[in-house]
């Protein structure tokens, strides 16, 4: 991909496009710190619609029932794990409730992605070099 072509995503849910498999989908598991802090729940995935790749958990975390609830976005890289009800991230609870908000409005800025990019420390998916971690990783038994 060239690095000054920075595809639009769009969430999963609102596409064309769908997880391969149940097993594969994370959609409603807990997300958890590696450590074990609980952080929220996978509420959708934002894909790569260009290169059929998941690039980010939309994630909902805080408030009651909804009310006061926050969404944000990790990174694919940050997933360190994937088991039946869990998907385990390197960020911590702060980091992951300092990144930038979710705005459907800015799901369509390139800048919006680098923010978050920069937020968690990972390089972007457009940037030379750049590795896809692959989706998901191994299972835990």
């Amino acid at each position: 991909m060239a690095a000054d072509k920075i595809p639009t995503l769009r969430k999963i849910s609102e596409s064309d496009q769908a997880v391969a498999s149940l097993d594969q989908d994370v959609r409603g598991r807990k997300v958890a710190h590696r450590a074990g802090d609980e952080l929220g729940k996978v509420g959708d995935l934002l894909i790569d619609e260009e290169e059929s790749k998941v690039r980010f958990l939309l994630v909902e975390h805080g408030g009651f029932l909804g009310i006061g609830e926050k969404k944000t976005f990790i990174p694919v890289d940050a997933v360190t794990e994937i088991t039946d009800d869990c998907v385990y991230v390197d960020p911590s609870r702060e980091q992951v409730e300092g990144a930038p908000e979710y705005d459907p409005a800015l799901v369509e800025e390139p800048d919006y992605y680098s923010l978050v990019y920069n937020h968690y420390r990972y390089p972007p998916f457009w940037g030379p070099g750049y590795m896809y971690p692959g989706y998901p990783p191994p299972r835990a038994r």
